[in-house]
C-alpha cells in the first residue's frame, strides 16, 4: 500500500509530521526546493505540489523571492475587533507600511450610495491601498468615504499615515460599530498582482460598512472591501457559552 502513495503526498505527510512534532518552529524557513528534491529524491513538480497544498491548508506561507516558512498560530486577529490595518500589523510584531494604488474622488454608484446612506452620484473619496508587514503585502483594501463628512480628505498622504487616525484626529469621528461580511475567494487578476501571489491562491474577503459618531450622530462613515492573504494571517473568534 505504501508503494502506491503518490510521491508528493509522501513528502507532504513527512513535512506535516515534522511540523506537528515541533521539528520546525513558527516562521522558520523550510528547506529550499532543491534541498527537498535532493533529500527526498523527487522532482521539482512533486516538491511544488506538496508545498502548494501545505500553503493552501495553512501549514506554510511563502515570501516572494525569499522562501517558504512555517505558519504558526500567533499571527492572528480577532474577527470581531474594529482596528486599522496598521494596528493589525503592529499586533503581529511587524513593521507596518502602506502602498497607495488609488486615491481619487468619484461619484457614488447605487450600491455604495445605499451603504453610505447618501444620494447616488454624491462624491465619495476612493482609497485603494496595500498594507505591508515587514515590506511584504498583507492585504489590499479599497475604501469609499462620503466627502460630505470628510471634505478635503484627498489632501492627506495615506502612504504615510493611518486612515482611522486621520478620521479621528482631524475630523473628530469616533468609530463605533461595523457590519462585516466574510467569504473565501481566489486571487485573480489585479488582486493577485497587488498581493504578489499566484492566481488561484485562497484569500479571505471582507466586505464592511463602518459606523462612527459624527457631531453626536451615528452615521456610516466608510464602506470597503479588503482582501487578506491567508498564508500569513489567521482570524479567530472567541466564544462563550
Amino acid at each position: 500500500m505504501e508503494a502506491k502513495v503518490p510521491k508528493y503526498y509522501s513528502l507532504k505527510r513527512d513535512l506535516v509530521k515534522k511540523i506537528e512534532m515541533g521539528d520546525y518552529q513558527e516562521d522558520m524557513p523550510i528547506l529550499s526546493e532543491r534541498e527537498l528534491m535532493e533529500t527526498y529524491q523527487v522532482s521539482r513538480i512533486t516538491v511544488r505540489r506538496a508545498i502548494d497544498e501545505l500553503v493552501n491548508e495553512g501549514y506554510l506561507y511563502k515570501i516572494q523571492g525569499k522562501g517558504t516558512y512555517i505558519k504558526g498560530d500567533t499571527s492572528n486577529q480577532d474577527l470581531f475587533s474594529i482596528s486599522s490595518c496598521t494596528e493589525d500589523v503592529l499586533r503581529l510584531g511587524k513593521r507596518p507600511g502602506r502602498r497607495v494604488l488609488q486615491a481619487e474622488s468619484m461619484a457614488a454608484d447605487g450600491k455604495r450610495a445605499n451603504a453610505l446612506q447618501i444620494a447616488k452620484g454624491d462624491p465619495v473619496f476612493s482609497l485603494g491601498r496595500v498594507t505591508l508587514a515587514d515590506e511584504e503585502p498583507l492585504n489590499y483594501t479599497r475604501t469609499y468615504l462620503p466627502e460630505k463628512l470628510f471634505p478635503g480628505i484627498g489632501r492627506y498622504d495615506f502612504a504615510q499615515t493611518s486612515l482611522y487616525r486621520i478620521l479621528e484626529q482631524e475630523y473628530g469621528v469616533k468609530i463605533t460599530t461595523a457590519r462585516r461580511t466574510i467569504e473565501a475567494v481566489l486571487a485573480k487578476d489585479e488582486i493577485a498582482e497587488y498581493l504578489e501571489l499566484e492566481e488561484g491562491m485562497p484569500l479571505i474577503l471582507f466586505g464592511c460598512v463602518t459606523y462612527g459618531s459624527v457631531n453626536g450622530k451615528e452615521e456610516p462613515i466608510e464602506t470597503f472591501k479588503s482582501y487578506y492573504r491567508t498564508d500569513q494571517f489567521k482570524f479567530y473568534i472567541d466564544q462563550v457559552k
